[in-house]
């Protein structure tokens, strides 16, 4: 039997805060919480456009809602193909489905939840219409590659920067290289409102469609004020958590070493220079590569059992959809071992501290050693 692990300190998310607390004494006072659209929409719209850095900040339902929002901005028609990485949220999978594209689907560089470039490029045809780029797990696109080739090709670029709000590449915000970039603000994202979404673009005619598209009478995906209310305390305060994620992460890949639990991404690119820093939604472990699916998930419990909140990574979208739905490039090894071997850890746990921080490091190495065991999965 393993030794019974410490309890940890963990803050609970989304984190109840004076300043959240003081907008919601505020809306009951002057009743905003019930309006359809107000000041608060209006406010939380400037505040997006002014920290990315875009003219445009369109608000709606959901992360979801927007990249469909995105590729019918572009606008894509029945027939047409748009490239995703194979290991990807499965939702921009069926958002290309439903818009009568075909998704096709390239490999990621080996190890890390990135697209391979070489594939983006050997992908794009005279049908391919757009690209979605998705930064997952704190691990960032190179955006200005895949926006060169892009545009050589006269291809669309959709940037997913629904886990790292607040991050930056090459001193600009994730969200902002592509011709239209994607926000969530789901009950467990970095800024959230329980639902919720956001497009960014500076192409005026992109703006114009999705409004357009949106507008029914009233408007089909919206955000309500009291969401938008909510979010604007959080985006103050999105920078120096992130800080703080992604001082943790550092300190929990140090704990961890050379163990066989390794960090899914290079923290020399997370924070290399002053101009590129992660945000880290999920963070990500590659497991070895003789861990079986079975092995994993009886890992990601008994960890959960300790206090770590572990799961499985994203399963491929090649391995959950028939072929017949997708054109695929290669033979997606790479996507194929993060889907087999991946591990995600939830962000709260880098808002501990630096001793909860070591003590998750612990747990995760004893319950990877115990998971070899019977008795080491009680």
């Amino acid at each position: 039997m393993p030794e019974p692990s410490p309890i940890l300190t963990i803050p609970a998310w989304p984190i109840t805060d004076d300043a959240v607390r003081e907008v919601f004494a505020q809306m009951l006072e002057d009743g905003s919480w019930g309006r359809y659209h107000g000041p608060h929409c209006e406010t939380l719209v400037a505040a997006l456009g002014e920290y990315h850095g875009v003219d445009h900040a369109i608000l709606c339902s959901s992360g979801t809602c927007a990249v469909e929002l995105a590729l019918r901005a572009i606008p894509v028609t029945a027939g047409d193909e748009v490239i995703l990485a194979a290991y990807d949220f499965k939702a921009n999978f069926s958002n290309v489905l439903i818009t009568g594209c075909t998704p096709v689907l390239i490999d990621t560089v080996a190890h890390y939840p990135i697209p391979d470039l070489n594939q983006l490029a050997e992908a794009i045809t005279d049908r391919t219409r757009a690209i979605i780029v998705s930064h997952l797990h704190g691990n960032l696109v190179p955006m200005r590659e895949v926006c060169r080739i892009a545009a050589e090709r006269g291809v669309v670029v959709i940037e997913d920067a629904c886990q790292v709000p607040g991050a930056t590449l090459a001193g600009h915000r994730a969200g902002t290289f592509g011709n239209v970039g994607v926000l969530s603000f789901g009950g467990s994202k970095l800024l959230t409102a329980g639902r919720g979404g956001a497009v960014l673009t500076s192409d005026a005619h992109m703006a114009q469609r999705m409004r357009l598209y949106t507008q029914r009478g009233n408007d089909a995906y919206p955000l309500s004020e009291i969401q938008a209310a909510v979010l604007l305390p959080q985006l103050a305060q999105l920078d120096s958590r992130n800080a703080v994620r992604l001082e943790r992460l550092w300190e929990l890949a140090t704990v961890l070493g050379d163990s066989e639990i390794r960090v899914a991404m290079n923290l020399q690119d997370a924070a290399g220079s002053l101009d590129n820093h992660a945000a880290f939604y999920k963070a990500a472990f590659l497991l070895p590569q003789s861990v079986t699916d079975t092995r994993r998930s009886q890992f990601c419990e008994s960890a959960r059992r300790g206090g770590v909140p572990v799961d499985p990574g994203f399963r491929g979208l090649h391995k959950m959809h028939s072929k017949q739905r997708f054109r695929a490039v290669g033979e997606l090894r790479n996507a194929t071992q993060l889907h087999d071997r991946l591990i995600t850890l939830h962000h709260p746990c880098l808002l501990s501290s630096s001793e909860t921080v070591r003590q998750i490091g612990e747990i995760l190495q004893n319950r990877f050693a115990a998971s070899y065991t019977r008795d080491g999965l009680d």
